[in-house]
This record gives C-alpha cells, sequence and structure tokens, in this order.
C-alpha cells in the first residue's frame, strides 16, 4: 500500500537508477512526487477522424494497427518504427526514431491512441514521434480515462534520463494519495475566496478533465503558496505588536527649520516618505518599513531626516552601508545636510573620525567611548558597527541602505544594539536603490511598511540611452573619445556569465528544452576573465592613450579602485556588476554595458544611474551580439523608459522575480505556481491572513503549517 512516506524507490518501475535521477528533482517520497506539478500542458482532447487530418494541427487519433515494424535508415543509419494506423474513415502513416522497443508494446490488432503534430507530405497525413497509449475499455464497452494522450496532457520539469511517460506513470500511481493531504486552509477562507479544497486541486492540477478545473486547481495551489508566506508576515507583525520602542514625537518647528535650509526642494514623494516615518517614530511600537527609491530619487535626505528626529528626542540612530565606499558617501551627505547641529561619526574598518571640532583627532578608541557614551548621536558605518566593542547608548533607529546585501543575523543584530535592561527594540528603516513594484513587495516584505520615492528631484537631466548596433561600434568609441577629452569619466560594466542548470531544464517527450539561466555570482572566475580580456583590448588597442582601470569581486583593493576614479586618477573604469549599487561619480557621464541582453531590465537601470548625477549631459550604450526579438524588445524597452518602477515591473513580467532580484533577495526559492503578477491572488492571501492572525489557535492545521514553514520542502 502506497503512503504519502512511502520512498520513491518502492514505486512500481522504479529502479535505484531512476530513483537516483528522480531524487535530482527532488523527489525522494510518494508525497514529493504528489507535489511536483507540470509547468504546461498539451492540449490532445480533440479526437480527429484520420481523413479530416491537416498539416500543422495537434490531435489525437484513435484507430487500429494493422502493421508495424523496425527498419534501419539507410543514410544517417538510424532505427526507425513504422506503423500503419486505420479507423473507420482511413488510414495513417505513423514513424518513431531510435525507440525499436515499441514494437514490444504495441501489436498489429491493438487500439490505440496517438497524440502529436500532423505534417503533410505527398503522401498525405503522417505522424512523427507521437505520444502512444493503448485504449482499454471497461465492463460497458466505453474507453477507459487515458493518461498520456486524449486529454490535458501534463509536461514536468524534467532531468536527463527521464520522460514525460515515465513521470505521468508515476504521478499515475500516487494520485490517489491526494484524498489523504488534509486541507490545512481554514474552510471560510476558502468559502471566501471560492477555492476548491486541496485535494481536488491536487488532482486537477496533475490530471484536469478541463480549463475550468485547471483554472479552479491551479488558483487554490497558488493562493496556499501565497498565503503561507502572508501568514508568515502576519505573525512576524503581531510578534512586533508586544515589543516596546522609544516614542519619538514630532517636533514641528526644528524639522520645519531643517526643510528650509536645505539647497534644494523636496519632492511630495520624499514628503509623503518621511510624514510616514515621522509617524511610525512616534508610536511604541518598532517601526519596520522599507523606503524603496529609484536611483537618484533622494533617500539619503529623508534618511538625515529621520535621524535628526530621533537626535533631537535624545536617542542615537545608525546608519548601516555595504560598502565603505557607500558609508562615507552617506556621512559626507548627511554632514553637508546637518552641518555641526548634531554630531556624527563614520565608523568602517578603516575609516573613523566625526564632525565634532573638538573631537577631530580621535582615533578607533575615542570614536567607540564618543559612541558607547552617547555623545555622538547619528553613527554611520559599515558591518564593522556590528564589532562587539560598539556598544551604543540610547540606540533608537536603525537604517540598514541595501538590505539584501546584509544577512538575516547582521540585521537582527545592529536592531539589537539597543539599551537592554529598557526592554526598548529600536525602529528599522530599511533603504532599497532597487525599485520594487508594491506587488513584489507585498509578497517579499509582508511584515515592512512600504514607503516609495518615485519622483526624481527637478533639474536632473534625462540620460540619453541608446541601443548600439554592432557596425557602429568604432563610432561609439570616437563618442566616448571626445567624453573623456572633455574632462569626464566613463564606466564599461561586463556581463555576468551565465550558466545552464540541466537538472531544471525541461525535457518533454519531443526533447524540448526548457532551460534555467542563473547569473554567476559578481567576482567568479568567468566574471574576472570578461573583465580582464575587455581590460586588455581597451587600454591596449582602442584606448592606449588613455587611464584605464578594472574592478571585480576578488580584487583586493576595490575601494582603493573605485576612490581613484572618484578622485578622477583615472578616465575608463572596466567592472563587474560591483559598482551597481551607491557609488556616486558626479563626473562620470557615460555608462557602456557589454552584452547588455545579458543583464535584466531592473540591473541595467542600476548601472544607468551611476551617471547623470551632476549637470554634464549624461549617456547609458548599450551593445549585444544577440539579435533574439525577445532581446532587442527588451533594450528597446529599457532605451525609451526611465522610470525604475516600470522597469522592474516589466522585469518581472518577462523574467520572473529570482533572476530580477536574485535568489538571496527575492526569497522565492519555494515558490511553484505563483508569480508576481498574480495581484488579486496577492492581496486575497494577504487580507485573508490578517483575518486569521489574530485566531490562529482556532485552526490547529494552519497553526502546525506555519510553525513547520521553512522547516520543510513543500509550501503545500
Amino acid at each position: 500500500m502506497i503512503t504519502p512516506s512511502t520512498k520513491i524507490i518502492d514505486l512500481n518501475r522504479v529502479g535505484k537508477t531512476l530513483a537516483r535521477r528522480l531524487k535530482h528533482l527532488g523527489i525522494a517520497t510518494a508525497q514529493d512526487l504528489l507535489f511536483y506539478f507540470p509547468f504546461r500542458y498539451e492540449d490532445y482532447r480533440q479526437v480527429v477522424p484520420i481523413k479530416e487530418l491537416h498539416d500543422g494541427i495537434r490531435v489525437t487519433v484513435r484507430g487500429r494497427i494493422e502493421l508495424i515494424a523496425n527498419k534501419r535508415s539507410f543514410r544517417k543509419r538510424k532505427m526507425i518504427t513504422e506503423a500503419l494506423i486505420s479507423d473507420e474513415s482511413g488510414s495513417l502513416r505513423v514513424v518513431w526514431f531510435n525507440q525499436p522497443y515499441i514494437i514490444k508494446m504495441l501489436k498489429p490488432g491493438d487500439t490505440v491512441n496517438l497524440s502529436g503534430k500532423v505534417k503533410s507530405d505527398m503522401l498525405g497525413a503522417q505522424l512523427a514521434s507521437p505520444m502512444y497509449e493503448k485504449v482499454y475499455l471497461d465492463s460497458s464497452g466505453r474507453a477507459q480515462q487515458s493518461t498520456h494522450t486524449g486529454r490535458l496532457v501534463p509536461m514536468y520539469p524534467l532531468t536527463e534520463g527521464i520522460t514525460q511517460k515515465q513521470m505521468r506513470f508515476l504521478v499515475g500511481q500516487v494520485i490517489g494519495l491526494a484524498d489523504e493531504i488534509k486541507e490545512w486552509i481554514p474552510e471560510e477562507i476558502l468559502e471566501k475566496n471560492d477555492l476548491v479544497p486541496l485535494p481536488s486541486a491536487l488532482r486537477g492540477i496533475h490530471f484536469p478533465v478541463d480549463e475550468k478545473d485547471l483554472a479552479q486547481s491551479t488558483a487554490r495551489l497558488k493562493f496556499g503558496e501565497l498565503f503561507l508566506l502572508q501568514m508568515k508576515a502576519a505573525r512576524a507583525r503581531l510578534a512586533k505588536q508586544s515589543e516596546k520602542a522609544p516614542v519619538m514625537p514630532f517636533l514641528e518647528a526644528q524639522i520645519k527649520d531643517f526643510v528650509k535650509g536645505l539647497p534644494f526642494a523636496l519632492t511630495r514623494a520624499q514628503k509623503v516618505a518621511a510624514w510616514e516615518i515621522l509617524q511610525d517614530l512616534e508610536k511604541a511600537m518598532p517601526m519596520n518599513r522599507l523606503l524603496s527609491g529609484d536611483v537618484g530619487s533622494g533617500k539619503t535626505v529623508v534618511a538625515a531626516m529621520a535621524s535628526y528626529s530621533a537626535a533631537l528626542n535624545g536617542f542615537q540612530a545608525a546608519l548601516m552601508a555595504p560598502t565603505e565606499i557607500l558609508a562615507r558617501q552617506h556621512f559626507d551627505s548627511i554632514v553637508e545636510l546637518l552641518g555641526d547641529k548634531i554630531g556624527v561619526a563614520l565608523f568602517s574598518r578603516s575609516q573613523f573620525f566625526c564632525n565634532m571640532k573638538e573631537f577631530a583627532d580621535s582615533g578607533k578608541k575615542e570614536i567607540i567611548k564618543l559612541i558607547n557614551s552617547g555623545k555622538i548621536q547619528i553613527i554611520i558605518g559599515t558591518h564593522a558597527l556590528l564589532s562587539e566593542k560598539v556598544e551604543f547608548k540610547n540606540l533608537g533607529l536603525v537604517i540598514v541602505d541595501e538590505q539584501h546585501r546584509f544577512g538575516v543575523e547582521q540585521r537582527k543584530e545592529i536592531k539589537n544594539k539597543s539599551e537592554k535592561d529598557k526592554g526598548l527594540h529600536p525602529h528599522f528603516l530599511s533603504m532599497t536603490a532597487t525599485p520594487i513594484p508594491r506587488s513584489l513587495a507585498l509578497l517579499l516584505y509582508g511584515d515592512l511598511d512600504l514607503s516609495v520615492l518615485n519622483e526624481m528631484p527637478p533639474g536632473r537631466k534625462p540620460i540619453i540611452t541608446k541601443l548600439v548596433e554592432p557596425a557602429k561600434r568604432d563610432q561609439a568609441y570616437g563618442f566616448i573619445r571626445e567624453q573623456v577629452k572633455q574632462g569626464r569619466q566613463v564606466f564599461v560594466v561586463c556581463p555576468l556569465i551565465q550558466v545552464v542548470i540541466p537538472v531544471q531544464a525541461g525535457i518533454s517527450d519531443s526533447t524540448e528544452q526548457i532551460p534555467t539561466f542563473v547569473g554567476m555570482t559578481a567576482g567568479s572566475r568567468d566574471d574576472r576573465r570578461s573583465v580582464m580580456s575587455e581590460y586588455e583590448k581597451l587600454s591596449q588597442k582602442i584606448f592606449p592613450d588613455l587611464r584605464v582601470n578594472f574592478l571585480h569581486g576578488k580584487l583586493k583593493d576595490k575601494d582603493k579602485v573605485m576612490q581613484d576614479f572618484k578622485n578622477g586618477q583615472c578616465d575608463i573604469l572596466i567592472s563587474t556588476s560591483v559598482v551597481e549599487v551607491g557609488v556616486d561619480v558626479p563626473n562620470a557621464s557615460v555608462m557602456m554595458i557589454e552584452g547588455a541582453d545579458r543583464f535584466g531590465l531592473a540591473q541595467l537601470h542600476q548601472f544607468r544611474g551611476r551617471v547623470g548625477r551632476s549637470t554634464h549631459q549624461s549617456y547609458c550604450l548599450l551593445f549585444t551580439d544577440s539579435d533574439a526579438d525577445k532581446a532587442v524588445e527588451r533594450l528597446k524597452f529599457f532605451e525609451q523608459h526611465h522610470d525604475g518602477f516600470k522597469l522592474a515591473e516589466k522585469d518581472l513580467e518577462m523574467r520572473g522575480p529570482g533572476e530580477v532580484y536574485g535568489v538571496e533577495q527575492s526569497g522565492m526559492m519555494n515558490l511553484r505556481l505563483a508569480k508576481l503578477t498574480d495581484r488579486d491572488l496577492i492581496k486575497k492571501a494577504r487580507d485573508s491572513a490578517q483575518d486569521v492572525i489574530g485566531r490562529i489557535d482556532d485552526f490547529i492545521l494552519l497553526k502546525k503549517k506555519v510553525e513547520r514553514f521553512g522547516k520543510e520542502v513543500h509550501l503545500e
């Protein structure tokens, strides 16, 4: 008897080799198989008489085998299986390649279903390598329900050595287990959202009766994935409600004076975001907010205002950045905005100083003492702030820039550096320069409130973006030389190398492959090689008279190279994606991107944002060797659009969150069916989670499911 925990090797026709291959797909038990879903379906429900077949249609033919035999082709010496099938309307030729075993499975006189695409030649209609299945009659003489033909046929992601037919056969053995899987979503939620029960959904996702059955089954399973994520977020919210945070009243007069003293006018989006944050700081519950702003949208001034408010209320604020360069940029900007009103310090691995004149010559130990005593109220640094020696006096606000670049534990550690005996948790603000569409933020950051900066400060010149044809490459090099002559600097970005993961390739009976591309990490061997070859070409052949330097992830002195470029000691900097975030070089006016088709739109937008940071007109030049329609379409879209949020939405439509944001940032590794375009389902899941989170003890199965979430393989 098969149970959910039955090992895969104990199923019918599964030997050690097949079990090993299935393990590559994450399938070790019968339940794993039940929750391994198809990625598409072939519609072979149309059973057509042979005489009505015509070229190009996908059909199922039911007929009797008249003849079947193997022969070897004369030219390529391939084994060919040929058959003649007939029904009441006529006869049809069928051919299979390199499958000689078929003559042992099918015999003259058998009634079969054949599903495939019709091809016609001078001799009439033919089916080449169709799926086949014997037709068995029940006691009343009617044909039994088929698995591989004559229906909506499921197609699964496979690995080498497993066929679609094998996978459907195996799923057919365990599909009865669907009735043993307990529904964990409360009945009231199912009814409210018009969802079918889990057992029905599992049957319908594998072997749907029709489109309606498939749609209902898919909706239920997608909702389950999203609902679990939202329950986890709702639980985190609930836990925070019991936490206490320092209350920081809004000091209107001082904040208004700060805004009046700014050398520029705030955008409407900046005012809204700042007000949302200042309101959060007034509450006794810790703020947990994400500030998502496009490149150059002015997140730093919003962070400065929040930090200033914390300092005015007698609390310290810590801003943590992923690199020393970015930390220094934030320090310079905030000191410029606040002057000497507040004590501000920079604390990183190699830099430690403050803006207070009386402590200008302080060393590292003195700066730590000033931080620990509370004399310095705003502290900006890298992960060095996590040092055990840094103990804040009264930390009230933590700001993390580019939060996905810090691990969960690091973020937790900096949040916990508040005064322990008061039992207060600091308010927490995350910032990201990657524009995150609301749909994605609701899903990935369900436990965070969201503020969006989607306006650019007035006076910024739009960056002119051009897709450069290969024939015009020399012309582009000439343009770059002209820009350098005018005193400007140039970024050159080389692509991440993409690799195919064969295990995730979907291989159908027709050997169609669906490759999954994964960008290798910055600084990998291939990255370094591509940067060095580009450096060699540009420094020796194209621009031998200019100052060219390179940067990649494995380079020890990355910060020094970047600082030299910023200080104007280099004309052209060739780099991997390490320049993607937070580098501010106002004098750089050209961003040249090699292999632009290999980057997502959101990432291209980040690169483009490295220029256009001063009054000089800036340019972004895209190079690609690809002539694929989709690649060119994407780059044309990028050429014409400058709104990072629109670009991120387009990227989600075309590529999906894993590729756009990276596995670490996206947190999407467990989503099998749900997509970010399922906005209605995301909202329903979020609302439903809010409905039941306060009553979770009433729903035992749901509570267990949420507690196990993250510890088990399946979302369902």
